[in-house]
């Protein structure tokens, strides 16, 4: 029933996508804030999607900890549900991505439009620097910078590996960084059929007050987001077996 599940709501994310970047292409010659608000309209619609076929919710705690203006936002990654759900709490949010990305046909345009900020990670010599500028114009702007330090998604239990490149653009920013935690990938795991339903809890921790030495930062970054990630994926597993035994219990 899972599997088919995620067919199903795999079904409707993508057709929807689609719809809305062909529906939406007028968008793109009007001011950027008219995209966000296509943009929180496919975020809700895919939210929905993601609740009434999986039973899947998403719960924030600690958005009152968000400060105004330009900020570093770090946070775990573990799920898909996670890179669109964040970008309904920032006024102007600007991913970290890769440069692939921009490749992608129609997409792409939509990537453009809003400025993100694509890294070429097979490139060495220059990539943070670029990056740090495209960030820094950014900030200039207001704008929120969202970054996943670990690079790419990771199981929930995956040991840390954080990059240095979050660490480079806190020291070269000079603005809060709002650490994020989360348990998604209990429920919508990587490279997985298996969606469970359930509650993702993804938790808005004490923003990072600029200065730091960013190795300093990054280790603060680390000991602040790993328990607090390890806190969520506890109760996350807490509730997942109670469910199970529900369900064990009312299928005698």
């Amino acid at each position: 029933m899972s599997a088919l599940r995620t067919v199903l709501f795999n079904f409707c994310f993508y057709v929807s996508t689609i719809l809305y970047m062909f529906v939406c292409l007028p968008v793109l010659l009007l001011p950027r804030k008219m995209l966000w608000r296509v943009v929180d309209s496919w975020v809700g619609t895919n939210l929905w999607f993601l609740r009434t076929i999986c039973g899947i919710t998403i719960e924030f705690t600690g958005t009152e900890r968000i400060p105004p203006g330009p900020l570093l936002v770090a946070s775990k990654h573990q799920s898909t549900a996670e890179t669109y759900a964040l970008l309904g709490l920032f006024s102007d949010p600007v991913y970290v991505l890769k440069r692939e990305l921009m490749w992608i046909p129609v997409f792409g345009w939509y990537v453009l439009k809003a400025r993100m900020i694509p890294v070429n990670r097979g490139a060495r010599a220059g990539v943070m620097a670029a990056m740090a500028k495209r960030a820094k114009r950014a900030v200039e702007r207001g704008r929120q910078i969202l970054i996943f330090p670990e690079g790419t998604r990771q199981a929930p239990d995956a040991p840390p590996n954080y990059k240095f490149g979050v660490a480079f653009l806190y020291g070269e920013l000079d603005v809060p960084c709002l650490p994020v935690a989360l348990n998604a990938g209990l429920y919508w795991p990587r490279r997985s059929w298996h969606m469970r339903p359930g509650v993702i809890r993804i938790e808005i921790l004490e923003p990072i007050a600029p200065g730091l030495h960013p190795d300093a930062f990054l280790t603060r970054l680390q000991n602040e987001l790993e328990p607090a990630t390890a806190r969520l994926v506890s109760v996350g597993r807490s509730e997942i077996e109670a469910r199970e035994r529900r369900v064990a219990l009312l299928g005698h």
